[in-house]
């Protein structure tokens, strides 16, 4: 491990493998970097504070005493929270919603034979829906093993997040109508009647923005962190070390 000084301040090697606990990593050079930069940001840190007369309770609250007194971040303009808006649309959506039935034929994961038995049964349900669409409320509080079997098999309005990643894939996916094919999922095989796909609606302006601003606010302040701690490290004297292979907040 090469020797690290920062402005002839030497960090030793046990001082990085005791940092090194703090940064699990997938090889121990990997770690090794992360913890000697974390150490090298600490030491400027220190030394900046020590020039200024300052004192704190550890690195964290010694950056915001500086970053307070010595850097500016500026809030985002009205213009600048507009033009996110409008390049991120799909971040600024209602959730689609759709209105399905299903006919749920358990079977747990692990049971091969009772998932192809249920496959089979799904395919058999779906060739008589084919041709008796009518049946599908009867056929549901029949065979179905969910709750929703009392309403016929009836979802209500589901959205994106509500059910399980394997049906909800198939369910956002599917036309209107019955699913050719039946969907299996952790809970077993699904016969699925889709009534209605609602699509998302985009949600005003007015009511985002202050997410928004926020949004923005956090971003500008990371980089004008990252940018105090490069000036920083771009007026040090390190050896050791290349700062400029790693970024310097993460």
């Amino acid at each position: 491990m090469n020797a690290i000084t920062v402005n002839g301040i030497e960090i030793t090697s046990d001082q990085i493998y005791t940092e090194m606990q703090f940064f699990p990593a997938d090889s121990v050079e990997t770690a090794q970097s992360a913890a000697s930069r974390s150490l090298i940001i600490k030491e400027l840190l220190c030394q900046r504070a020590k020039a200024l007369g300052l004192n704190a309770e550890n690195s964290d609250e010694l950056l915001e005493i500086l970053i307070a007194r010595e850097v500016s971040t500026p809030k985002p303009t009205e213009e600048e929270c507009e033009r996110f808006y409008a390049s991120h649309p799909q971040e600024f959506s209602s959730s689609p919603l759709v209105e399905a039935r299903h006919i749920l034929l358990g079977a747990a994961p692990d049971d091969a034979k009772l998932r192809s038995e249920r496959l089979s049964q799904a395919e058999a349900l779906i060739a008589r829906l084919k041709d008796s669409p009518e049946d599908f409320s009867k056929l549901a509080e029949k065979f179905s093993d969910c709750p929703s079997k009392a309403t016929g098999g009836s979802l209500g309005q589901v959205s994106q997040g509500q059910t399980v990643a394997e049906f909800e894939k198939a369910l956002f996916r599917a036309d209107t109508g019955l699913l050719s094919q039946p969907v299996e999922s952790r809970y077993g095989v699904h016969v699925i009647w889709v009534d209605r796909s609602i699509p998302g609606q985009s949600l005003p302006y007015e009511m985002v923005v202050e997410t928004i601003r926020k949004y923005l606010e956090e971003l500008g302040e990371r980089q004008t962190i990252a940018d105090y701690l490069r000036r920083l490290a771009d007026e040090a004297e390190i050896s050791g070390y290349e700062m400029e292979a790693s970024p310097l907040i993460q």
